[in-house]
């Protein structure tokens, strides 16, 4: 068995011819890999401008506190706004310019209206509560990296620099098929002996979580010649090929043995809990991921394994996820030879829970968690130990 670090060190090493590139609406762009640099040719915000609604002011006009002065002019947002005039206050809004002659913003708080005048009670600083031209951004600046997985506040970011549309690699195209005489369809009645296949709908949904486009080609029957063909048809329309079950040593596991009829098998069995029976290797040179059958073990190879490569093969910069040290409210009394991962959740007192059952079988122990927990082999955890966290959020978001 390889141990799981060295494994996604020669994942990440295969060579990947680059996918091509395409613009895209900024509004289309959530979840999408940046294929260049943004670099803004404005400034951000473009003028100077208030931070609180209040009164623009000079602060050499304001000799004793209190002071009254007479109001010139009201600016809003959006307006232009006229040199304010010596000895007067402009009433202003958030957002709304700086006059020439201003050099500090006035609360209303700080300030009582009489009137067509204001009586400033609070002396102010000079630069007071005023948003200077090219605070968040400089004319000439990078503000996105390549490589970036744009989130919503990306998407705002090249917004304020007045981009409409945006450089992002195309998205990766996965073809996935599903082995096993036992499966079902959820819909369909349920024979006595078969199961319904969990497996299609959580990793289809896994992939189009990470921006893919999946090409679903169903159940392939345990035989050897159908799969073959499954996983031909498969690498002959897509980027990646994905398959669930079939990669182990049982003598109905034939996916393991198509993929090497028609390509190769690089890397096999993981030494990681749960998740052992993972494989990678190529059909036709196009890289094939084979993830196990059971459901959480297919969640936890597709986390660790899958998720680096098809990050990587879109180009991202930071492919590989990173844990946080959390308190472990749990115990591990008998530790494998095995890296483990165990289903967690954050409790309220910011310490991790493990689901009490473990079984790489229980699916609802990954819809009760909200993490992993990474524990190497041969460890025991107590109560209080740190431990690695690997949230959902950052491993499927």
């Amino acid at each position: 068995m390889i141990a799981l670090d060295l494994a996604v060190e020669r994942l990440l090493a295969q060579p990947m011819a680059p996918l091509p590139t395409e613009r895209v609406a900024t509004f289309d762009a959530l979840g999408r890999v940046l294929a260049e640099p943004v670099v803004s040719s404005v400034a951000v915000p473009p003028l100077a401008n208030s931070e609180m609604d209040g009164y623009a002011v000079r602060t050499a006009d304001l000799v004793s506190i209190p002071a009254a002065l007479p109001v010139s002019q009201r600016i809003q947002a959006g307006q232009v706004a006229a040199p304010l005039a010596p000895a007067t206050a402009a009433r202003i809004f958030t957002g709304a310019p700086i006059p020439d002659g201003c050099d500090a913003i006035v609360p209303q708080e700080d300030t009582q209206q009489q009137g067509d005048r204001v009586s400033v009670l609070a002396r102010p600083r000079p630069g007071q509560f005023i948003r200077p031209v090219g605070l968040d951004i400089a004319p000439g600046s990078r503000v996105l990296a390549a490589g970036t997985r744009l989130r919503a506040p990306h998407l705002g970011v090249a917004a304020s620099v007045g981009l409409a549309r945006l450089p992002v690699v195309r998205r990766l195209r996965v073809a996935v098929l599903f082995t096993g005489d036992e499966l079902a369809m959820p819909g369909d009645p349920l024979p006595p002996g078969r199961i319904y296949n969990s497996n299609r709908f959580l990793l289809c949904a896994l992939l189009r979580g990470l921006g893919c486009e999946v090409v679903d080609l169903g159940i392939v029957p345990d035989q050897l010649e159908p799969t073959r063909r499954a996983v031909l048809n498969a690498a002959g329309q897509s980027d990646l090929v994905v398959s669930s079950g079939g990669v182990s040593v049982g003598e109905a596991d034939y996916v393991r043995a198509a993929v090497q009829a028609e390509g190769s098998i690089d890397l096999w069995q993981i030494a990681i809990k749960p998740g052992k029976p993972f494989a990678f290797g190529r059909v036709r040179e196009v890289p094939f991921i084979g993830l196990p059958g059971n459901p959480v073990s297919a969640l936890v190879t597709f986390a660790m394994l899958a998720r680096p490569l098809i990050l990587k093969l879109q180009g991202a910069a930071e492919p590989v996820a990173r844990a946080i040290p959390m308190r472990a409210d749990f115990e591990v009394e008998r530790p494998g030879p095995r890296r483990e991962f165990l289903r967690v959740r954050v409790t309220a007192q910011g310490a991790l829970e493990a689901f009490p059952v473990q079984n790489s079988a229980v699916l609802t122990s990954a819809a009760w968690a909200d993490g992993l927990a990474d524990v190497a082999a041969g460890r025991r955890i107590a109560r209080g130990d740190e431990v690695g966290y690997l949230p959902f959020s950052e491993l499927f978001g």
